[in-house]
């Protein structure tokens, strides 16, 4: 049995007690996937901030941030094996396969979004937390930006948004269904996965106004992306555009499924299949 150590921001809450029972709760899929993983006979223990201890077999480094700061990075290689080290920086203009820049060949329509993962929302809770301890915030600069902005073309979007380091210009490139759009999430943990397909009446697809879902293949191109990025566990946004599947959105601290349904508890169950086969692999 395995020792697990989750590495997370000193300023974030990876779980906490909710209700009148006071049980624990998370806003993450790890969560769940830990709790499974508990049930088998693994250990764990959140390290929150860094820490000369490295009493553990396995890590995962789950700073809920776009780019991992560099100490934390350099704490998680003192593991024996750390899963997502590679994965340190999520941003849109790394990980997007549909940033343009000026004078890019593209006379399609566009959609602007915040080069940080989740609109920046994570960054501005850790500064916040940072700001009311009284210390210096670790994502100076961050800022939220919750809107998605789609032009008809490149030539529609102000000029000086694409100098703007804190946002990215993509080609907008839905997936059209004759009752809507469609998008397509993976999640993986090892050598674990679910692909699913969502079909929405809205053109920007974000799961919780969908119309139906059904289960798919996941392209080749992805698996190597995946790789080449360097994520052991996490969840990819995708459309296929034109036969090419077009990664939109990585995340290597993907949020937890509220629903507590059956088929939730066999997709946690067969992701920490996953997580024990990286295990193995560790030891």
């Amino acid at each position: 049995m395995a020792r697990i150590a989750v590495i997370t921001h000193e300023y974030d809450r990876f779980q906490s007690r909710r209700g009148i029972l006071m049980r624990r709760d998370s806003p993450y899929m790890l969560f769940d996937l830990l709790a499974e993983l508990k049930r088998r006979g693994h250990s764990a223990r959140i390290h929150r901030g860094l820490s000369s201890r490295h009493d553990a077999d396995v890590a995962v480094l789950h700073v809920d941030a776009t780019v991992t700061p560099a100490d934390y990075a350099e704490y998680a290689r003192g593991f024996p094996f750390c899963l997502n080290l590679g994965a340190t920086d999520i941003s849109k203009r790394r990980i997007s396969g549909a940033v343009l820049n000026q004078g890019d060949d593209w006379d399609g329509p566009v959609i602007v979004k915040s080069n940080l993962n989740h609109w920046g929302a994570p960054e501005q809770h850790l500064n916040r937390q940072a700001e009311r301890a009284g210390e210096a915030t670790p994502f100076p600069g961050a800022r939220i930006f919750d809107q998605y902005q789609v032009y008809a073309s490149p030539a529609d979007v102000p000029p000086e948004t694409f100098a703007r380091t804190d946002l990215v210009v993509e080609k907008f490139v839905p997936e059209p269904e004759p009752d809507g759009f469609a998008a397509r999430f993976w999640i993986f943990c090892g050598d674990r996965e679910r692909c699913t397909r969502y079909v929405s009446p809205q053109s920007v697809v974000k799961g919780d106004d969908t119309i139906r879902r059904e289960s798919v293949p996941v392209p080749e191109e992805l698996r190597v992306l995946r790789q080449r990025l360097g994520f052991d566990y996490g969840k990819f946004d995708f459309v296929v555009h034109e036969g090419r599947a077009v990664l939109l959105d990585a995340n290597k601290t993907p949020g937890r499924a509220r629903n507590l349904s059956k088929v939730v508890a066999a997709g946690t169950a067969n992701l920490a299949d996953g997580f024990e086969s990286l295990i193995r692999r560790a030891v």
